[in-house]
């Protein structure tokens, strides 16, 4: 039989991450060491109390059965951690949970979008952005984030006719790739873009545990405005080391947070109860082990940076998240090929920055999935093996 898949997957290449996992796993099966740096998977355990919950709550019968909607202890815990952390008034009709931010930031313009919507994505950005708008069959317009302007959004070089067709605006500040970190009066700013033209905001915070330099992260609700234009993805992946359990939410604005709610209803019966147990003890638990694990990144990055700066690659300090953003070392112009040749020649697997975007070209991402003395054995492996000094 004949069989032709449907037009829109051609917008689409195999993830970039699954085609890195499957080199790691053919040089795994070579026998040869490989240095997993490509993907951001914490190697931290979740927290004892958070594993607990779920565990009892799936020895009950009854807590197998579909969820349908979020419990109401869960949307409490949502607004009370969103009121102690963030100092931000939340109410439940503001929350809808998602599974895993990449799946709500992925279906969230097929919710707000009409065919020929315009969407505003970063480049360098997260491919799941991308995704989330063209399957809205929106029309995407980029705007770059560049070391000139500090990986900053700059609106003002875009046309205002581009500005007054958007749908929405796709912010990722502590950012992956780039590692960034947006202080108030940047989102203050695009606040006020967004009233004068008439688009949404879509905050993608889920790093905001992860800031370094004595920094702190915020959520974007807390600024005046930003409610009655925008909502944000929230995740506990990150900060709880829950990446398999998928626990997120798309919070704000209650017309976003419902168009998502309606959109998930056709598709979704719910969080699996179990699983709501486990964000209720993470969102009203202790959290000295969040706060333990982004000093440990700190490290980790600082061990990566100066392992490679003995050898003639300096790196700037990414100011947050588990990424660093590293420049091309001299003499090498080509991100793919620069990932391509240090994993055969090194066994270190990083990711191409042409995969987040034109802009990303003449970077590439390290993730600080290892302890510190583990990345500065690889700063050595790589500054051992000669790769960075060849013409």
């Amino acid at each position: 039989m004949k069989f032709k898949a449907a037009e829109r997957l051609n917008k689409f290449e195999t993830g970039i991450f699954a085609s890195l996992g499957a080199e790691k796993d053919r040089l795994i099966k070579e026998g040869k060491k490989v240095y997993n740096l490509f993907i951001g998977t914490p190697d931290f355990a979740p927290p004892a109390h958070v594993v607990r919950a779920a565990s009892e709550a799936a020895l009950s019968p009854e807590n197998w059965k579909y969820s349908l909607t979020e419990t109401d202890e869960l949307l409490e815990a949502v607004c009370d951690y969103y009121r102690r952390r963030f100092n931000v008034e939340i109410t439940p009709d503001m929350i809808t949970a998602v599974n895993g931010s990449q799946e709500g930031m992925g279906h969230i313009g097929m919710a707000l979008c009409d065919k020929g919507d315009v969407v505003l994505l970063p480049d360098p950005g997260y491919p799941a952005f991308f995704a989330g708008a063209a399957l809205g069959e929106a029309e995407i317009v980029y705007y770059p984030l560049t070391k000139e302007n500090g990986f900053m959004p700059r609106l003002d070089l875009l046309d205002e006719e581009i500005l007054r067709r958007t749908k929405y605006i796709v912010l990722s500040y502590p950012s992956n790739p780039v590692g960034a970190v947006a202080d108030r009066a940047v989102f203050e700013k695009i606040i006020g873009y967004a009233k004068k033209y008439g688009f949404l905001i879509i905050n993608d915070n889920a790093y905001s545990d992860i800031i370094f330099d004595g920094r702190r992260g915020f959520s974007f609700l807390s600024l005046e405005g930003a409610e009655e234009v925008g909502a944000e993805f929230f995740s506990l992946s990150k900060s709880f080391n829950v990446t398999g359990a998928r626990i997120s939410f798309l919070i704000g604005n209650k017309n976003i947070v419902g168009a998502l709610k309606k959109l998930r209803s056709q598709y979704d019966f719910g969080m699996f109860y179990p699983v709501q147990k486990a964000a209720v003890a993470a969102l009203t638990g202790p959290t000295d082990s969040v706060v333990e694990q982004c000093r440990e990144y700190e490290a980790r990055r600082d061990a990566l940076l100066s392992g490679l700066a003995k050898y003639g690659w300096d790196i700037p300090k990414s100011q947050g998240t588990m990424f660093v953003w590293a420049p091309l070392p001299k003499g090498f112009t080509d991100s793919k090929s620069f990932c391509e040749d240090l994993v055969k020649e090194t066994g270190v697997l990083c990711t191409p920055g042409i995969s987040f975007g034109p802009h990303g070209e003449g970077y590439v991402r390290f993730a600080l999935v290892l302890p510190p003395e583990a990345l500065s054995e690889i700063a050595d492996v790589i500054g051992k093996s000669g790769f960075l000094n060849k013409e």
